[in-house]
């Protein structure tokens, strides 16, 4: 035989094992990072954390401040007052708080307190001769001899939050103020401040506000 065959078949005797032990270190390393990839996962997916009893937090409410209702010309009253009859009455009422508020009711004064009289919208001139102490005979619709009588809204009024929507909310009460059959004459062409409201019923929570200028009453 030819001593360069010889050679070659020498070298690959020799060069066998080598590619052999190679290609066996490449098996087990990658054997070995399967285990170990496995053994992490297996780590964090095993270890499970529980909750203490009595595990909680803190929360606060808020506190609800009064409501704010004035006298208004806008808009204009549309039923108006003479002897025996009723008419319209318009307020504003601003809401301070930061959540819309709901009316459902007013509560009255006496049916013996009186409004006061002036020429002007702006309830700043009295008019003469029509003093709350004349008597005009103006008073609150269904108004009874018991001060804080409550009687309930046709349509409940909801006032938007502070800085929101529908805040203050603008409302004709209709036909809510009434004039006695035997008021004086003064007292035409006359711009009344209605007495003062005793009262509400009010709850405060989430609510849709009621779109502003609104319209409600109480019947009774």
């Amino acid at each position: 035989m030819p001593v360069h065959l010889r050679r070659q078949k020498s070298l690959s005797r020799h060069a066998a094992p080598r590619s052999r032990r190679s290609r066996y270190a490449r098996i087990v390393a990658a054997m070995l990072g399967v285990i170990l990839a496995g053994t992490t996962a297996d780590a964090v997916t095993n270890w499970v954390a529980g909750l203490n009893s009595n595990s909680s937090g803190e929360a606060q409410s808020g506190s609800v401040a009064n409501l704010t209702i004035t006298a208004t010309s806008s808009p204009a009253a549309g039923n108006k007052l003479y002897p025996g009859s009723s008419g319209d009455v318009v307020i504003s009422i601003s809401n301070p708080n930061p959540f819309p508020v709901t009316i459902t009711a007013f509560n009255l004064p006496t049916s013996t307190t009186y409004a006061e009289g002036y020429s002007d919208s702006g309830l700043t001139t009295l008019q003469a001769g029509c003093a709350a102490a004349t008597p005009n005979l103006v008073n609150w619709s269904f108004s009874t001899g018991v001060s804080g009588s409550s009687h309930t809204l046709t349509t409940a009024l909801t006032v938007g939050a502070s800085a929101a929507a529908n805040n203050p909310l603008v409302v004709t009460l209709t036909n809510d103020a009434a004039m006695g059959g035997s008021a004086p004459s003064a007292c035409q062409n006359t711009y009344f401040k209605m007495p003062s409201f005793t009262g509400v019923s009010a709850t405060g929570g989430a609510a849709t506000s009621t779109t502003t200028p609104a319209t409600s009453a109480w019947t009774s």
